[in-house]
Parts: structure tokens; sequence; C-alpha cells
């Protein structure tokens, strides 16, 4: 860097979607408003549903609960701003508001994963150790459980934000993102240590979110060995339907990641990458609840028996 002239970056500019043709933006806008809207709303009534239904007071419901809440906190920390940049010209954002977008979204993200991993345990003791699940999962470990999760997930929210903006940056500040993806913030770092931060940041998330799916998938092999000792169809049609949503919803969310951060270097355009960027930070959290409200028959009948006390005139 000695003899060349550089300027320290102190904000940035998201790219985004201003690469996309004028015309269509509007119609990006509101496709994208009301699926972060019904994301809200559909976390929200699994929520109160959680809440108000004494049935539905158990550890797995616990676990749904903050789950529903992390995806609630991730699409608000996304989602508005890239809204807001769809159909404004002023899309800058300052070093400080991208370092903590940064943070809330990987906290929010690793805690979802860690989640997931904890209702993988859950389904496990439920279907492996039956006669000991209630004194296996008090209401006090589930909550310790779930301390945990949202620990970790701060914990990596926290070092990954601390790795990448104890850079230099300098340059050039235009971000090829909708977010301060972190990646797009590693491109524009100037020094010889941006290679090993990169290969760094990517050893920790990954180790995190294998870890994570290793240990679902642990869970699950126990789980399918214990469902094909059960004698009757019935019986493991039964025990099987109680981890169909958990099973769809960790489907869904690796394979979105697996498409964002595995797809091969330099094989799409600028605005396909967009939109492959959004099945994650925005889709992701949309089919969220329609799984669960539609894959789990006793929350489903849960929040069907709400709607009837709430809406339908009251029988004596």
């Amino acid at each position: 860097m000695a003899g060349q002239n550089y300027s320290i970056v102190s904000e940035f500019i998201l790219v985004g979607f201003s690469t996309f043709p004028q015309h269509l933006l509007p119609a990006f806008f509101l496709f994208y408003l009301l699926m972060y809207l019904f994301t809200l709303l559909g976390n929200l009534l699994i929520m109160a549903t959680i809440w108000s239904e004494h049935s539905l007071h158990t550890p797995m419901y616990l676990f749904l609960c903050a789950l529903s809440t992390s995806e609630i906190l991730f699409t608000v920390a996304v989602t508005p701003r890239m809204l807001v940049d769809m159909l404004s010209s002023h899309r800058s954002i300052t070093f400080v508001a991208c370092a903590t977008q940064m943070f809330f979204s990987f906290t929010f993200g690793f805690t979802h994963s860690f989640l997931l991993m904890i209702m993988g345990y859950d389904r496990y003791v439920a279907i492996c150790h039956p006669l000991r699940y209630y004194m296996l999962m008090s209401i006090r470990t589930c909550a310790r459980l779930v301390s945990w999760t949202w620990a970790g997930g701060s914990v990596m929210g926290m070092m990954v934000t601390l790795i990448v903006f104890h850079l230099t940056f300098c340059g050039s500040n235009v971000i090829h993102h909708f977010v301060c993806h972190v990646f797009s913030l590693l491109k524009l770092a100037c020094g010889n240590e941006n290679s090993s931060v990169t290969l760094g940041v990517i050893l920790m998330c990954v180790s995190a979110l294998m870890g994570c799916l290793f240990l679902i998938i642990l869970s699950y092999i126990f789980i399918v060995a214990a469902i094909l000792r059960i004698p009757s169809v019935e019986g493991r049609h039964k025990t099987f339907s109680t981890c169909v949503s958990h099973l769809t919803i960790v489907i869904v969310h690796y394979s979105f990641a697996s498409i964002i951060y595995l797809k091969p270097k330099g094989s799409h355009s600028m605005d396909s990458n967009t939109l492959m960027a959004t099945t994650y930070t925005v889709f992701t959290p949309f089919l969220s609840p329609i799984i669960f409200s539609l894959r789990n028959k006793e929350l489903k009948n849960a929040i069907k028996k709400s709607f009837q006390r709430k809406f339908s005139p009251l029988n004596s």
C-alpha cells in the first residue's frame, strides 16, 4: 500500500435491485412487501396461539415460539432496508449501520440454526425416551436451552462482525448486494490479511452450521431406528408425523443456504444473484409459518379453535 493514495470508507453503497429495470421495481417492492407482512403476521399468529392455548404449553411449542421470534427479528433486520432501497435513489448506509445490520442478521440467523438443532434433540428425546421426556425436557431445562441458543447466536454474530469490521476498507465502497453481506464486504477490504480473514470467517460459519446439521441428522438416525421398531404402520405414521414440520423446515433452511453459499462462482449474473439471495433472506422466513401451520396438526387445530372463538358468535 506504500506510495498509493487510499480514501478510508465511511459509508457504503448497496447496489441491491438498482441494476434491475426501473419499471419492475414497484412490482418487486409489492411482492416482497406482501411476503414480509405475511412473515410477520404468520409468526405472530403462531406465537399468540401458543401463548393462549394451554394444551400447547409443551417443550416443542416453547422452542417453536422461540423460532418464530428469531424469524421475525431476522426479517426485521434485513427486509425493511431492502424494501426502502428499492424505491429510493439514495442507497448509502453508514459504517456503523452496516456493522449493526451484519451483527443482528448473523445473530438471528445462527440462533435460528441452533434452535433447529435443539428442536431435533427434543424430537429425539420424545420418541426415543418417551417415559423420561418430561424429566429431561423440564420447563427449566427448555428455558436454559433457549437461552443458550440466543447467547450462542449473539456470540457468533459479534465474532463475525468484529472480525470483518476490524479490517480497513478503502477505495471502492460499493456492495453488490441488498444487505451488508459478509463476503461482499470482504471484497472491499484492503490489506494482506484479507484472504486469511475470509477463510477464517468461512470456517467459523461452516463449522457452526455443519455442526448443527450433523447433530440434527444424528438425532433423526436414532428417531428413524426407534420408529422402525414400532410394530403397527399406524403407530409409525403417527410418531413420524410429529417430526414432519421440523424436518421440512430443516430441509428448506439448509437447501436455500446451500444455493446461496455453495453455488459456482461467476456462473450467474448480478441480477440472478440478487434474486437467489432473497430465497434465503426473504423466502425461507416466509415459508416457515406456512409449513408449521399446515404440517403440524395440533397447531393447525389450535389456530382454527382460536379463530372460531374470536370471530364466531358465542354458542350457548
